[in-house]
């Protein structure tokens, strides 16, 4: 299966953002009440549906007649009848794909509920034992000889499906034999997806008691962006108390999945523990590499710059972790509905281009959109593909804030690619993680300058200006040093399991480096790194949004220098969905990732808006 498998969790798909880590469970308030809940009958009506049933019924009778029909007979098919096998794999994998969505996004507003949580398991759990049926077809397309393959290519109807078979013989040289990979499908629900779940409930689970009350972890985490520094403190003491008492529960989920990662990798012969995931985001190892060092180079101009910046605005000598995310004011920021949140991002889709704001209206319109941020829900924020045949939905957790305000031009971004893209097919409108998060940072970007230009008041301006570096840093920095914590982890956990002290050193190193020294760091620090779900759900997956947000940077400066037919050409780079690279959809710009000074354009933009904030 491409997409359908639940044990990729809503946070490790390509096409799933979680933008903010921090993001919380507290309600909305009064003010935010009739905040949008989705309605996922578009897929299926409930999990007991008839349709749900008969659909999986037909899929599994389907599949069998698939492998009875093409299995040992690919290599010598025509081009045509090669087209036509895929055509009808590609139909079978889409039906599980709309079951599978339907069971993740159940799943993910509902994590706490245990019933939902067994059927999203029998569900996994179904999809995984029909879609064995389907393993050998990429299995053995992988196997056709390159020349034979050539041959069958020069079939018009096979050209079609050209982006599928170039991405997927990317894979060639880590094929198994068809009875291992056999093996490593079918023992997936009891593997890396069952320590999924485990995680996934644990943490809807955790509460933290702040003030007398307990109250998720997403909650507490929500307080330490409060203006009031006791309150800040208070919050991240409790939250490391929790953190801590479990870290033996995390670092025994993040041991056995390393390792089942590194036995994987061994058995496939990759060469590093990066390099499955630069394969599925069709990025060479080099690239990765470079964006990498540009930023960890950078630190000192643009984290540890700003940080210090900080530090003066808020009169401390030194900042504390729990000082990361506090506002630059003490007067609480003002509410910010439902109603002109949609009004201030519709705005700048429109303005960029009315097609794509003819795409983003329909979230609005019909019931695509899970905003509250109520007990039991998935943190964060995401936006799922699910599949051609039916639509997007996005998942947030909405509380009035501009910091909320720019997640869902962030996820309607993702939702606006996934519309676009979705006529390629099932098979081919997946992106790659590197080129996924382009439309989702773009569209934040034309929010935030939209809103900033309107914005009159030279305070709320500064404030508005920081609060977007910070933001940049925390998807860019950030995020890159999240990925050399892992690479860390990974890297060791070869040589034997790692303690939870020594996970929580190595946590501390990257965060030290990264954030520079103008923090200084509290022992229950070393436990917060359990809490991020990509280090459980898609190793390495954290680097697509600092690819992502230092290519739009260098992209948003095309589009502001007047490039000619810059709309056009990016509408066209959205629609193409997975059948191109990032070279090739950044040619039409004059763009080239490849090029040493690439990512400088991106970092540089960051560190302008810094040079600003100094001026002012």
């Amino acid at each position: 299966m491409s997409k359908a498998n639940f044990s990729a969790s809503v946070a490790g798909a390509a096409a799933v953002s979680t933008v903010r880590e921090e993001a919380g469970q507290t309600s909305g308030g009064p003010g935010l009440a009739g905040l949008p809940r989705w309605d996922l009958s578009d897929l299926y009506a409930s999990p007991d549906s008839p349709v749900l049933a008969t659909d999986l019924d037909q899929a599994d009778e389907d599949a069998q007649a698939f492998s009875r029909a093409w299995q040992g007979r690919l290599a010598g098919l025509k081009g045509d009848e090669l087209a036509q096998a895929i055509a009808e794999y590609q139909r079978i994998d889409e039906v599980l794909g709309r079951a599978g969505s339907y069971a993740q996004l159940l799943f993910a507003a509902n994590t706490s509920d245990s019933g939902v949580g067994r059927f999203a398991q029998s569900i996994n759990e179904r999809l995984t034992a029909i879609s064995t049926h389907l393993l050998f077809f990429t299995l053995e397309i992988n196997r056709i000889p390159d020349d034979v393959l050539a041959t069958q290519m020069k079939d018009a109807a096979l050209a079609h499906w050209e982006p599928f078979l170039r991405d997927l013989r990317v894979f060639r040289p880590y094929q198994l034999s068809d009875e291992v990979e056999a093996v490593l499908h079918e023992k997936s629900v009891t593997g890396a997806a069952a320590w999924n779940r485990l995680f996934d409930e644990t943490m809807a689970d955790l509460r933290v008691r702040l003030g007398g009350e307990e109250v998720t972890l997403g909650s507490a985490l929500d307080v330490m962006s409060s203006p009031d520094r006791t309150r800040r403190e208070a919050a991240a003491h409790a939250i490391g108390d929790v953190l801590g008492r479990n870290v033996k529960l995390f670092s025994l989920i993040t041991n056995t999945l390393a390792k089942d990662k590194a036995i994987v990798d061994g058995l496939r012969h990759y060469p590093r523990p990066t390099s499955a995931r630069n394969c599925a985001n069709m990025v060479e190892d080099e690239v990765v590499d470079a964006l990498v060092q540009a930023v960890t180079e950078a630190y000192p101009r643009l984290s540890h710059r700003y940080y210090a910046l900080k530090a003066k605005w808020l009169g401390l000598e030194k900042l504390e972790y729990w000082d990361r995310n506090a506002p630059l004011t003490t007067q609480d920021e003002p509410l910010i509905s439902w109603r002109q949140a949609t009004e201030q991002v519709m705005t700048a889709y429109e303005g960029f281009d009315p097609r794509m704001g003819q795409v983003a209206r329909q979230f609005f319109d019909h019931a695509w959109i899970d905003a509250p941020p109520v007990p039991g829900k998935a943190s964060g924020a995401f936006a799922h593909p699910t599949v051609p045949s039916a639509h997007p939905y996005l998942l947030l957790n909405y509380r009035g804030r501009t910091r909320d305000v720019m997640t869902l031009a962030h996820e309607l971004g993702h939702g606006v690619h996934q519309v676009l893209a979705g006529r390629q097919g099932y098979l081919m409108s997946n992106t790659p993680l590197t080129l996924a998060e382009t439309a989702s940072v773009f569209g934040e970007m034309l929010t935030f300058r939209a809103m900033l230009d309107a914005q009159a008041d030279p305070a709320r301006r500064r404030l508005m200006l920081a609060a977007k570096v910070e933001d940049m840093l925390n998807t860019v920095v950030r995020q890159i040093a999240f990925y050399r914590f892992e690479t860390l982890v990974h890297d060791e956990r070869r040589r034997g399991e790692l303690l939870p002290a020594r996970i929580g050193e190595i946590w501390r190193q990257t965060q030290v480096e990264s954030l520079g020294p103008a923090f200084s760091f509290t022992p229950d620090y070393d436990a917060y790194w359990t809490y991020i779900p990509h280090f459980i759900h898609s190793p390495f997956y954290v680097y697509a949004y600092a690819f992502g947000d230092c290519l739009v940077n260098a992209l948003y400066g095309v589009f502001r220098s007047g490039h000619p037919g810059f709309q056009d050409k990016y509408l066209d780079m959205l629609k193409a969905g997975g059948t191109r690279r990032h070279r090739e959809l950044l040619a039409p710009f004059g763009l080239d990732a490849a090029d040493p000074g690439f990512w400088q354009k991106g970092l540089d933009v960051i560190a302008g808006f810094i040079d600003e904030l100094e001026r002012v």
